[in-house]
């Protein structure tokens, strides 16, 4: 019966508890056994459990005998937790009718707590506030209180104190589950249409698809449509999720559950498309699909220890997984043969480096992250360049855009003055500073996304001790001044070192790149030229010495025309030399250049 079915997430900030209260509802309504019981039965992956991080959704379906004798199928729809995901996220809590918000007793409100928070309010879902980890010592619920009234606007007389590691109030987050939040909507008659809100491939059955049940029902046999690509597929299986794929005959409106019709590429099932009936399909999509954009682009190179065909297979391999994941090949004249990948941001591009380097066993070198822009040419013509190799000449511009985010740093007020040096000298502009009660701080800027790419958070983290929480979203681009800056060894362009930067940082940059170039690159029998230039003028230059060889050591006194004879024999072959000679840049040179960067 759809009146006792009840889909809902559960939104935390990273470390908050959010597995950890998972696994107290996956025991308590004895979906797992306790002899079978782990922790953080969700998070699959190694990562996810070492970063403390959801990266890949994992939704389950519960049965709960509730206080009022009636049992009711609980969906939860995992989330993954951070902002790189946001549009996976907005997607799963279209599924869903309620959110559990989890508010760590000792940390407070965090930035991915609040932007969770208002992507919920936003779609009108109802809110189940959770004051988690009352077992520490160190708690303030007061504050927390305060916080979630506050900075979310939701009132705390009902909000629940609850122990995830002690299961702790679990019960009454139960009870608050069937009671608060409403049964789907949705109509039993209707043609059947159904929300995709996740996907994986699977080697035996192809891609499998996440969807919930919005109106209709669907049975294994009938074909489906999906209509963002209008493409048609015949039904295997449906089923439901519960710790892994379980076969029914069919699933009806308000349900969770999966569906497999051997569908080959990940990329025709995309997160946020509505699959319909193809002999009576629905007359609208569900509201809210949009592409995945990247927004983060580097270059990945097989290193000393593995080759090109291996970095290959396993970036296919990954992709398979993960539609937002996009790549294609490329050349580098100091590399040789890599794939330029776009990533969803940061966190995005460290755990595809960190899963091709853990699982395939992968030596890589990547190139410095960097931003898609928006070029405009002089006749007319409007690109997007994310590669520095396919910037335009500086003659061709008229004007160029970057893309902006919105930046929410929560922190202690005792670290303001850092933060705001730190984050003004990254071209940002504030747009709000807001004194909360507890002597915390959120700061609001819009800053260039180029801005916070390289070392951002690690400085962020710096100057505040630890204690800043940063968050943020793309609202768009703006007009800006870019410059190309090329790398030169020995008068020839390294393109993988060139890079785009804004216009005033441009000889600071390309200062510091041929200093440390200087100090990496080995020396050679002649002297090597390190120049950055921006189109034909040079705007920093460093000069690797030539390894000393004291040709006159055999030289026992005699006429100083002999010692003479043999330096310019010398000099007549290191001219020779850089005449002819070529510099080989080794591996370490580009990870120690880059890892920096």
């Amino acid at each position: 019966m759809i009146e006792n079915i009840r889909n809902f997430s559960i939104v935390a900030h990273i470390d908050h508890g959010k597995s950890t209260l998972a696994d107290r509802l996956l025991e308590i309504t004895h979906t797992i056994e306790k002899n079978q019981m782990r922790e953080q039965v969700l998070d699959s992956m190694a990562l996810e459990r070492e970063r403390g991080i959801t990266i890949k959704s994992h939704p389950v379906r519960m049965k709960y005998l509730a206080k009022d004798g009636q049992t009711y199928i609980l969906n939860l729809i995992d989330t993954p937790g951070h902002v790189d995901f946001m549009y996976e996220v907005s997607r799963s809590l279209a599924a869903t009718e309620g959110i559990i918000l989890l508010v760590d007793a000792s940390q407070g409100v965090e930035a991915q707590t609040v932007a969770h928070a208002y992507a919920a309010i936003n779609m009108n879902k109802i809110i189940i506030p959770v004051i988690n980890k009352i077992d520490l010592a160190s708690i303030d619920l007061d504050m927390a209180k305060r916080q979630i009234k506050e900075i979310i606007g939701i009132e705390t007389h009902d909000v629940i104190l609850a122990s995830g590691k002690e299961g702790t109030g679990v019960e009454d987050i139960l009870e608050a589950i069937v009671k608060r939040i409403p049964p789907p909507t949705g109509q039993q008659h209707k043609s059947f249409r159904a929300l995709i809100f996740d996907s994986w491939f699977d080697s035996y059955r192809g891609i499998v698809v996440y969807i919930r049940v919005v109106d209709g029902q669907i049975k294994p046999g009938v074909d489906i449509k999906l209509m963002s690509n209008n493409k048609v597929y015949t039904v295997k299986e449906v089923g439901s999720l519960c710790l892994g794929l379980h076969p029914r005959d069919c699933l009806m409106t308000g349900e969770v559950g999966y569906l497999t019709a051997s569908i080959k590429e990940l990329a025709d099932t995309k997160i946020g498309d509505t699959v319909t009936t193809a002999y009576c399909p629905a007359e609208t999509p569900l509201p809210g699909y949009k592409e995945p954009q990247p927004m983060v682009f580097c270059s990945l190179y097989p290193g000393i220890n593995s080759s090109y065909q291996e970095l290959g297979i396993a970036i296919q391999k990954l992709s398979l997984n993960d539609a937002s994941f996009v790549y294609e090949a490329e050349s580098s004249s100091a590399l040789g043969f890599g794939y330029r990948c776009g990533f969803l941001g940061l966190l995005h591009l460290d755990i595809i480096q960190e899963r091709l380097k853990r699982e395939y066993g992968l030596d890589l070198i990547s190139t410095a992250p960097s931003v898609p822009y928006i070029i405009h040419k002089k006749n007319g013509q409007v690109i997007h360049v994310d590669n520095p190799v396919n910037y335009p000449d500086q003659g061709e511009i008229t004007h160029a855009e970057e893309p902006y985010i919105k930046a929410i740093i929560y922190l202690p007020s005792d670290y303001v003055g850092g933060v705001m040096e730190l984050v003004q000298s990254r071209r940002a502009v504030q747009k709000d500073a807001h004194y909360l009660e507890g002597n915390r701080v959120v700061l609001t800027y819009e800053i260039p996304l180029s801005e916070v790419l390289a070392d951002f958070y690690d400085k962020l983290k710096s100057v505040s001790r630890g204690y800043a929480s940063f968050d943020y979203e793309h609202t768009g681009y703006k007009p800006t001044k870019i410059t190309k800056v090329d790398i030169m060894v020995a008068g020839d362009i390294v393109d993988a070192l060139s890079f785009l930067t804004y216009h005033e940082r441009a000889y600071s940059r390309g200062r510091d790149l041929v200093i440390r170039l200087k100090e990496v690159i080995p020396k050679q029998q002649f002297a090597i030229a390190l120049q950055a230039a921006i189109g034909g003028k040079i705007i920093a230059r460093e000069t690797i010495p030539a390894f000393k060889k004291d040709v006159t050591a055999k030289c026992y006194g005699g006429d100083i025309t002999r010692k003479r004879k043999l330096w310019d024999k010398q000099k007549e072959g290191k001219k020779k030399m850089r005449q002819m000679g070529s510099v080989d840049i080794p591996n370490e040179a580009f990870k120690a250049i880059l890892s920096v960067e």
